[in-house]
Parts: C-alpha cells; structure tokens; sequence
C-alpha cells in the first residue's frame, strides 16, 4: 500500500510567504526558504511552493529562490505560479525543482500539458485546479488566481488534463481554502476515485481528524496544508503519528 502524504504549500508572494481565507485577506507567514528546511526536518514528505501572483502580474517564478530551496531542503518540492512555456519549465528543474504546477495556462493551451509530459516526463507535471461549487450543485474551474469562472466542470478538465499528460491532480477548493472547515470531501472523493493518478487535496485542514477524512472518506493520495503548519497549530510529526494509530499508512 502506497503512504499517504503531508505536504505543506508554501504560497509566495512578493517573497515572503503569504496565507489568506477564500483567497483573500493575506497576511505574512516567514520567509518560504526558512520554512521549507523547518518542514522538511519535521517530517513532510513533500513540499509545494507557489508564487500566487506570478500569473495575474506576468510575472515568471524567480529562479533563485528555487535554488536556495533546493541547497537547504532533501525532499521532493513542486513549484508553480506562471509558468507557461517549456523553457519555464526547464528553468524551474534546472535550478533544482522536482515538479512543476501548472493551472491557467494549462487550461488557456492545454497542449501544454502534452508537451511537458513528452519533454519532462509526465512524473513532473502537476495539474492544479482551483475550483468552487456553484448552487448549481456543480464543482466549476476557475482561473487567474480565482477570479475567473471557466466554462468546465472541474472533474471534466481533470480528465482531461490527465489525458494530456499531467501526472498528478492538484485540487483546491475555494470555499473551504483557509475556513479550517476541512477539506471538500466530494469532489476529492470523486477525482480520486475516477482518475488514474494520485490527486492532491487542498483547501480546508483545521484538525488533525480532517486529515483522516481526506485519507479514508475521500480516498486522497496526499493531504496539502498550510496556515496550520505556518502558525503553529498542528505539528507534523505529531499528525502523522496521530494518523498512524488510525491505520493510515504514512511514513513516520
């Protein structure tokens, strides 16, 4: 049985790593190079990191700070936030990232996806998708940051971007990101459990037993997280010994 895992996101801005609610109301949380090496000797399995302003200002994710990254940390760690092209791509691998996210873009050109996989292999290609459920009672794909609603439903575009060639699926959902609610267990559920590749669960840790929902109820391969790793309120090594002693298969 494959472990699940605990990867704390790192959202950048300017920077310095930022946290907000819904996608709002950011407020500072330290430097990500500093917290990405406190979370990796605490026990992580992976890391994300993403520059959430990248995509709205045209900006393309500092290549420096990657490499910091990977001089200080020894686990896995993705990067996303404007990338567009291949040669972002092989900026962001060359300069030491393991994986690469891919969310407005990818959606704008989706031969872009085909085009990393054939190039990068499909391991390193991460389809992120920011999603919200509508009253419609439909998980719809929103773009820029969340603040365009797409004309696709979120498991449609999952497919098909597994089609492509992405690797993996990141979900986030915007009404639980931040709320400390827990995660939204029915779309998780729905892409875990119709997709051939892992999918990532974002949006809505607040307790450890939210963890264990995502795990057993929604069927996720990996659990992301970040304010609750940030400011203290859950500790790594303690969730995991925590889903452990529930017969969930992490690496301790």
């Amino acid at each position: 049985m494959l472990t699940k895992r605990i990867i704390p996101c790192l959202d950048v801005k300017d920077g310095r790593t930022v946290k907000g609610t819904n996608f709002v109301n950011l407020r500072d949380a330290g430097d990500p190079v500093d917290l990405g090496e406190i979370y990796a000797l605490r026990g992580a399995d992976e890391l994300v990191f993403l520059d959430i302003t990248a995509t709205v200002e045209k900006r393309k994710t500092l290549s420096e700070m990657v490499r910091r990254i990977a001089h200080r940390i020894n686990i896995p760690f993705t990067v996303g936030g404007g990338v567009s092209d291949i040669r972002d791509v092989e900026m962001l691998l060359n300069s030491g990232a393991d994986k690469i996210t891919i969310n407005s873009a990818a959606f704008k050109r989706p031969s872009l996806i085909s085009d990393l996989a054939r190039n990068f292999g499909s391991q390193c290609v991460v389809l992120a998708i920011d999603t919200k459920k509508e009253s419609d009672g439909v998980w719809w794909v929103y773009l820029q940051g969340g603040r365009i609603r797409a004309n696709e439903t979120c498991i449609t575009w999952a497919r098909r971007g597994v089609d492509l060639g992405a690797g993996e699926i990141l979900v986030t959902s915007m009404d639980h990101d931040g709320t400390k609610h827990g995660f939204a267990l029915d779309i998780t559920r729905t892409l875990s459990t119709e997709l051939p590749v892992p999918v990532i669960a974002s949006g809505g840790a607040g307790q450890m037993n939210h963890f264990t929902d995502v795990f057993q109820i929604a069927k996720a391969d990996a659990a992301l997280a970040a304010s609750i790793f940030h400011f203290g309120e859950i500790e790594i090594r303690a969730l995991k010994t925590y889903l452990k002693e529930r017969s969930i298969n992490v690496r301790i």
